[in-house]
């Protein structure tokens, strides 16, 4: 799709339009929302990227008091989280349905950004280095996490060459020391990737430093600290458990943990899962707590990573998910000021609310808002999507009706 003459906008048809609030097609479903909306979110990312345009064109919104060379890490953030947040749904591959096209176009945008990004010639080559910041390992991270969700579509297609340059980005950032704290998973999922894509100089110290520190800092009842300490934050969902999770999964396909450790983390991130779907209201809010809220829906993280691996718990039926997070989706994105004239997100969590925002976040920082649309890479006749609708457990709730009481488990 061509760029508009103007600031950036772009123009992908009928999935999405360049307003303050979502588009509604006749007969749509939650699916064709969850898909358009994703869409509209992601397109101005991946399609400049792939044009080796995103730095003349993205928007450089800091918070109030940011305190990081915004130059130097924004970008890396909004291409890496998109991925993340898309993958699972690129990797379904592209079909003649009408989302099946859009799919096979945000494909071929993945792939072209994917190569501006490492390339050393491109107007949009991205730093990898810690010369002025940490954040990089942050957002390289997001990105590895991106391929290991999507090798099909994202990462086997690639050019020899552009593989062994990201090989290359991947590795450049171990100069970056990790904080202690949720931030070793930044480190560790980054070397499983190189595992998993068979570079033998992966670094296991790495991983199993981050594994060990996890499993002391477990604080009971699916919850971990983020270090030593525990939070009252979403930091269980931006990073800790579906990280973790897919960290150990990968470690024990290949023998390099027990089964056991992965099915433990499985356990704490399903009742996790559980606590975040009872914590969403009868009218589709949540409660706005903690650092980091302008990453909206990525609070969810946890429960759409769940879903999309058939893992739900067992007293959440996929119908009540899906109708309880596109309540929630529905009233974050539809807001007034959420999105830019041009189709940016802004900071905020419900519209533009600058003054929510960390002395971390910019304009990239936001698109981790992505990783809330992980379910989506479920086909579309998965009963995820074609199932009745069905109430959530708080909407049951206060219309008094039965609901399963809720308990701790002991692990």
């Amino acid at each position: 799709m061509p760029l508009a003459g103007v600031a950036g906008t772009v123009n992908t048809g009928s999935w999405w339009n360049t307003g303050g609030a979502a588009q509604h097609l006749v007969n749509e479903t939650d699916r064709t929302y969850w898909a358009g909306l994703l869409s509209r979110i992601a397109t101005p990312v991946l399609l400049h990227l792939s044009k080796g345009q995103l730095k003349q064109f993205m928007p450089r919104e800091v918070a109030p008091h940011y305190n990081k060379p915004v130059e130097k890490v924004t970008y890396l953030e909004a291409f890496a989280r998109t991925m993340a947040g898309i993958a699972p749904w690129l990797e379904l591959g592209a079909d003649n349905t009408p989302e099946g096209k859009e799919r096979g176009r945000l494909i071929q945008y993945a792939r072209a950004a994917t190569a501006h990004a490492v390339d050393p010639l491109s107007a949009d080559y991205m730093n990898f280095s810690g010369k002025y910041d940490g954040q990089p390992l942050v957002d390289g991270a997001f990105l590895a996490h991106a391929f290991l969700r999507a090798p099909r579509q994202l990462w086997e297609p690639l050019p020899q060459l552009v593989k062994q340059q990201v090989i290359t980005a991947f590795k450049s950032l171990r100069e970056i020391k990790p904080g202690y704290s949720n931030w070793l998973l930044f480190a560790a999922i980054i070397e499983v990737a190189l595992l998993q894509f068979g570079d033998s100089s992966w670094d296991s110290m790495r991983v199993d430093f981050a594994v060990k520190k996890h499993a002391e800092w477990y604080k009971g009842d699916g919850m971990y600290g983020d270090g030593p300490h525990f939070h009252f934050d979403y930091y269980n969902a931006f990073v800790i458990h579906p990280m973790l999770a897919d960290i150990l999964k990968i470690l024990a396909g290949k023998g390099k943990v027990a089964q056991k450790d992965y099915e433990q983390e499985l356990k704490r991130m399903q009742r996790y899962g559980a606590i975040l779907e009872r914590l969403i209201s009868p009218e589709g809010t949540f409660p706005v707590v903690g650092r980091s809220m302008a990453y909206r829906n990525a609070v969810f993280q946890p429960l759409v990573q769940l879903a999309l691996e058939e893992h739900l718990p067992e007293e959440l039926s996929p119908a009540q998910v899906r109708c309880a997070l596109t309540s929630v989706m529905k009233n974050i994105f539809e807001t007034p000021g959420t999105f830019d004239k041009e189709g940016w997100l802004q900071l905020g969590f419900c519209g533009h609310q600058p003054e929510i925002a960390d002395v971390y976040t910019s304009t990239g920082s936001l698109y981790l808002c992505i990783t809330g649309f992980l379910a989506l890479g479920l086909p579309p006749g998965h009963p995820f999507w074609t199932a009745a609708p069905q109430d959530w457990t708080a909407k049951k709730v206060w219309k008094g009706r039965p609901v399963g009481k809720d308990h701790a488990i002991d692990d």
